[in-house]
């Protein structure tokens, strides 16, 4: 979701225990406050604490720790991907700055470029941490349309810069990474001015786009966050309004390459046409849950883009298709609770 349109394009079910946290003030600031819940929408603070700074970003599992990455937004400005560690989900360490724009003028992530939608992920065969991001060249508006790629030894970096393209010819803004079950990677991401999605299947070592590169549907969708359960994939997408929130798609195929069903809107309960003002950018497996996920999303702030808030909420399972509500307070344990289905329950 951004400012330039050109360029991107209540029934709340009952008798469901919910497992609400224990009390906690609205705004937690200061170091050492400890959290025990997601509290979507209001300002989340890191083990310092200081606003936690990864928008439009992903989440990593390495072992038992968890690696959050996204933009670092100032005010107004992109400075760069940070990111930050985490072992139970609410408490996150900051780590840094993962991918440190450029002092070189002229360079491809030179300082006052756009790195957006940072994903990482692991590949086994190289031992290195690939990250993928959306780059748009400094001065240059939405107009490059790039798709980068920067690599790194340790999950927390630094990671280096290595090139930028677009995939195959296509025009490359909004995206995200899929790591299959069989080690394959894909790109997943919004091309055409953001009128069609497309998908490429990466090289083995992550580095590239092979030409396996496949139109999923064209309907003027970004901000692309899948998953897999039950042998099937979901993808969620948003419309292209700018910084204005729009409502949510969900698309289930049996294959990453299609043919994709579209089957409405998952959102359920207030301002979900909206998709609770914010935009999907992830999907996460909880942690210990086979079958549980957790949707990622952020609620953008135009007049203070470092006060971006984060909504995160836990996907349900209803007559076997994804469903998720809106929750003001939250934990993991949520997920055990009776009436609180999975995929396959």
């Amino acid at each position: 979701m951004r400012i330039h349109l050109a360029a991107v394009c209540l029934s709340f079910w009952s008798g469901v225990a919910l497992a609400q946290a224990p009390a906690a003030p609205a705004v937690a600031v200061g170091a050492n406050v400890k959290h025990t819940a997601f509290r979507p929408g209001e300002q989340w603070h890191d083990t310092e604490g200081n606003l936690i700074n990864a928008h439009g970003g992903g989440v990593l599992r390495v072992g038992k720790t968890y690696y959050w990455y996204g933009e670092k937004r100032a005010q107004q400005q992109e400075e760069g991907v940070t990111v930050y560690s985490s072992r139970d989900l609410y408490n996150w360490r900051y780590e840094g700055v993962a991918l440190q724009p450029s002092t070189q003028p002229g360079h491809d992530i030179e300082q006052g470029c756009l790195m957006e939608r940072p994903k990482v992920l692991f590949n086994k065969k190289t031992g290195k941490y690939v990250m993928w991001f959306h780059l748009e060249l400094k001065g240059k508006g939405y107009s490059a349309a790039r798709a980068g790629v920067a690599v790194a030894d340790k999950p927390t970096g630094p990671f280096r810069y290595v090139s930028s393209f677009r995939p195959n010819g296509h025009m490359s803004r909004d995206m995200t990474l899929y790591l299959d079950d069989d080690g394959r990677a894909y790109h997943i991401y919004s091309a055409r001015e953001n009128y069609d999605l497309r998908i490429a299947r990466l090289s083995d070592d992550f580095l590239t786009a092979t030409k396996q590169d496949t139109l999923l549907f064209s309907n003027h969708r970004e901000a692309p966050a899948v998953f897999k359960t039950g042998g099937r994939y979901y993808l969620i997408t948003s419309g292209c309004t700018g910084w204005d929130p729009n409502q949510a798609t969900l698309h289930v195929a049996d294959t990453l390459f299609g043919p994709w069903q579209e089957l409405g809107d998952p959102m359920r309960g207030p301002n979900a046409q909206k998709t609770f003002g914010g935009q999907s950018t992830y999907v996460l497996p909880a942690p210990g849950r086979p079958g549980s996920f957790i949707f990622l999303a952020d609620r953008w702030n135009p007049k203070d883009l470092k006060d971006s808030r984060y909504l995160w909420l836990p996907v349900q399972f209803r007559q076997g298709q994804p469903t998720i509500e809106w929750l003001d307070r939250w934990n993991l344990d949520f997920f055990a609770q009776p009436g609180a289905k999975s995929a396959g329950q």
